[in-house]
Parts: C-alpha cells; sequence; structure tokens
C-alpha cells in the first residue's frame, strides 16, 4: 500500500463533516505540538484543551488522541479535553469518559530497562520509561541513531518485543501496541462506529494508523516533513507544519 507523497491538502474540515460521520484520530508531539529537544520541552499553545473539547463537539464526541506518550502524560499537558485518549501507541486505551478499553499496558521486565539505561548512559542518550516500553532518544546526538537502533533490535529479538522507530528515537513496545489497534479500538466503540476515521501523525509509527483508517475507509493525513521530503506512506492527504493542522482543526 505505500506510495510516495507529493500529497495534496485535505479538504476542509467542514465539507468533510458535511458529507457525513467522521472521527478524528491525533497524534500529539509533531501533530498538535512542534517537537522540541527533549519530550518535556515541547510548548503547548495555550486553551488547547478547550479547542479539542470544541473540536469534538462538531464530530460529535469522536475525536481521539493517539500518541506514543503515556494517557497521563498526555492529560498533564493537555488537562481535561472531552476526547479519547490512546497512549503508549495503542497498549492504552481510554474512552471519552476515562474508562480503560482492553487490557492495562505492561512495562518493560526490569532487566531490559536497565539494559536500556545503562546503554543510554554510556552513549549519551536519554532514556525514557513508558508503561508499555522503553525508548532511546538522540535528538541530541544524531550520528549515533544507527547505534541506538541496532541495540534496540538485538535486545528485542533476545526478549520477544518489537522494536520500532521514531523521529530521533528507538522505542521498545510490546509485539501487540501500535497505533492502528487504537484505531481499530475506538471504531468498534460508540460515537465511532459507523463513521469515516482521518488520522493525522507525522512520524513512521502513524503509518499504521493510516493503514488502519484506510481499511476502515478512512485516510491519513501527513504532517510536516516527511511529507515535504515525499516519504513512502500510505496517507492520502498532506498539511505541511503544525500551525497548518491547528488551521486546518480550526483550533
Amino acid at each position: 500500500m505505500h506510495r510516495n507523497t507529493g500529497l495534496a491538502g485535505p479538504p476542509s474540515l467542514a465539507s468533510l463533516i458535511a458529507s457525513g460521520p467522521l472521527s478524528l484520530f491525533l497524534d500529539f508531539d509533531g501533530t498538535l505540538v512542534d517537537l522540541a529537544s527533549r519530550p518535556d520541552a515541547i510548548q503547548v499553545r495555550e486553551g488547547l484543551n478547550h479547542k479539542l473539547t470544541h473540536l469534538a463537539g462538531r464530530v460529535e464526541g469522536r475525536c481521539a488522541l493517539v500518541s506514543g506518550r503515556p494517557v497521563d502524560e498526555l492529560r498533564h499537558y493537555i488537562g481535561t479535553a472531552t476526547v479519547g485518549w490512546a497512549g503508549s501507541h495503542g497498549a492504552d486505551i481510554r474512552d471519552v469518559g476515562g474508562s480503560q478499553i482492553g487490557k492495562v499496558p505492561n512495562g518493560l521486565h526490569c532487566d531490559i530497562e536497565s539494559a536500556l539505561k545503562r546503554f543510554a548512559r554510556q552513549h549519551g542518550l536519554e532514556f525514557e520509561q513508558k508503561p508499555h516500553g522503553g525508548a532511546l532518544h538522540y535528538r541530541n546526538s544524531p550520528e549515533k541513531g544507527d547505534l541506538a537502533h541496532s541495540f534496540a533490535d538485538d535486545l528485542a529479538a533476545e526478549h520477544g518485543l518489537r522494536a520500532q522507530s521514531g523521529k530521533f528515537v528507538a522505542e521498545l513496545v510490546a509485539n501487540d501496541a501500535s497505533k492502528a489497534d487504537a484505531v481499530y479500538a475506538f471504531m468498534q466503540e460508540a460515537p465511532f462506529a459507523g463513521s469515516r476515521p482521518y488520522f493525522l501523525g507525522d512520524d513512521l509509527t502513524d503509518e499504521a494508523g493510516f493503514e488502519a483508517c484506510a481499511q476502515l475507509g478512512g485516510v491519513g493525513i501527513l504532517v510536516g516533513e516527511r511529507a515535504l521530503q515525499k516519504s513512502e506512506t500510505t496517507a492520502k492527504f498532506a498539511l505541511p507544519d503544525v500551525a497548518s493542522v491547528h488551521e486546518w482543526l480550526l483550533l
């Protein structure tokens, strides 16, 4: 299903809403907020929580955040937005009311986490603990990216996990965790069921969400650098940056 981009911008959200029920699945980093040198250095636009709640109202509650960050971390940054939540790459899914959908995520075994921490210390990388796994960030040392991914690949193969790539990050996750899982889970629940899903994301991990939406009659919208670089993607439309996402969503 992968193809080159050179993608046009999406139709207006108003026109899509007018054409029938749709659901919005929104990545966080690189989509709603600009990327930063460290995960905790992001700048969240003022009033984003209220704007997301208003957006969810426009689509009759069919709006969810789907991020690699833990749900509690997303809530720390966004606050009281009345949306669905899928954190940890789809390993932790909560409905609009906060109730768990599916199983609760398990963290890494302590030996695996210790190995990641040691590697990070030895090579000047940043380790991030997550409910579903762990990540090695190398944004400040991009020349060490291949080394980080090679280590993550070997560790994943040894322990039956999955290694995945993102923007300046190598991550270990459970084999059954992906953003596609979040899309499929929400689309089986009210009020999402029966709508056309649209997924906005910027990273390689968002491709799973794009593909799930395509399978369900919707589309992906690729945001940022990968769209400008004409990377391989299953997205149908593109937006150039975070500012254009906010403009398209009328946030």
